[in-house]
């Protein structure tokens, strides 16, 4: 269970400004002995300037996949971009030679990848590694390097940060590899940061001090968040929008306060009814979605959820609802009326 119970979530955000990424008709693949699997089908959204995004689902619905696609990070061979437009402020990120999208990524966009220790290289200092994206992308000294990373680290609420920028990873625990993690990504004040399921494995009071840092951080660089998650529990606290994630397609998006008031898939009901709320009543039993999450190399004819869906009608079954608004700022990809 995560850290993090379902309470209200803030209020939605004003109208949404010019937005900073859009994303539109993404299709990620991978080739397979079992044949080519679509991990990101048609998918499409936007993060304005200075917004937090979630975008949520189970493990295989994509979520990774379309942030590593975002920032061309996939392995070719086997995987793929085969269509769409990312669009980071106006400049086609898939249209880039690689060196035009090298001098962008840790520098514009800036990712934290899900395990830190993995992330990070043993062999290097926490200093040069936090320093590293200063010097290559702004061609500071490494004199002035050192200084930002002891300036970000600091930020980072590691104690005694001048005295830990020579330490090595394996120095360091979890907890602070982590922040590590987040002092590098707002090395060169980037526009956009990707957090990918960015408290894996940390404990739970960890977890909250993590992520409240991280959107505390953001905020002030008045960078845009795209925060990858299962965890609906921390949506409800960190996040403007959600975007629902089942099978490599959306299903739902809204501002938080919409989603968590009135969800409109069955998919995202499904999560809600699985996580424990204050509010609820005492030994009340969590609902678990029946099932297991779809087969994407042998995806269902229609609705990838329909066959874990207590709703689905032959329609369901045989057609794939289109995402469609039901309401300003409110998408769902569902026949059924909720």
């Amino acid at each position: 269970m995560s850290e993090q119970t379902l309470t209200a979530p803030r209020p939605a955000p004003a109208p949404a400004k010019a937005p900073l990424l859009q994303v539109r008709d993404l299709v990620t693949t991978f080739r397979t002995d079992r044949g080519k699997v679509v991990a990101v089908d048609r998918v499409s959204f936007d993060v304005a300037r200075g917004e937090t995004v979630a975008i949520v689902g189970e493990s295989g619905s994509g979520k990774s996949v379309t942030a590593l696609s975002i920032l061309r990070l996939i392995p070719n061979p086997p995987g793929r971009i085969e269509q769409g437009e990312v669009l980071f402020d106006g400049r086609d990120l898939l249209k880039l030679s690689d060196a035009e999208v090298r001098a962008i990524r840790g520098n514009s966009i800036a990712m934290i990848f899900q395990e830190p220790m993995s992330s990070l290289n043993p062999a290097l200092t926490v200093g040069m590694q936090v320093g590293e994206p200063a010097n290559l992308h702004r061609k500071a000294s490494w004199a002035t390097a050192f200084a930002r990373a002891k300036e970000l680290l600091s930020k980072a609420a590691i104690p005694d940060a001048g005295s830990r920028l020579n330490s090595y990873p394996h120095q360091y625990s979890g907890g602070m590899r982590q922040r590590v993690m987040i002092a590098m990504a707002l090395a060169c004040d980037p526009k956009l940061i990707i957090a990918d399921e960015p408290t894996t494995a940390l404990d739970v009071t960890v977890q909250a001090q993590i992520l409240a840092l991280l959107k505390q951080l953001t905020r002030e660089a008045n960078s845009s968040l795209i925060l990858i998650t299962h965890d609906l529990g921390v949506v409800a606290r960190y996040a403007d929008r959600v975007v629902v994630m089942y099978g490599g397609r959306i299903v739902e998006t809204a501002p938080a306060i919409d989603l968590y008031t009135k969800p409109r898939h069955p998919y995202t009901r499904g999560l809600m009814a699985s996580i424990p709320r204050l509010d609820g009543d005492t030994g009340q039993r969590l609902v678990p979605i029946e099932g297991q999450p779809p087969d994407l190399a042998n995806l269902p004819k229609g609705c990838a959820f329909a066959p874990r869906c207590q709703s689905a009608t032959d329609r369901c079954r045989q057609e794939r609802p289109p995402l469609e608004a039901v309401s300003d700022r409110h998408y769902k990809a569902c026949f059924l009326d909720a």
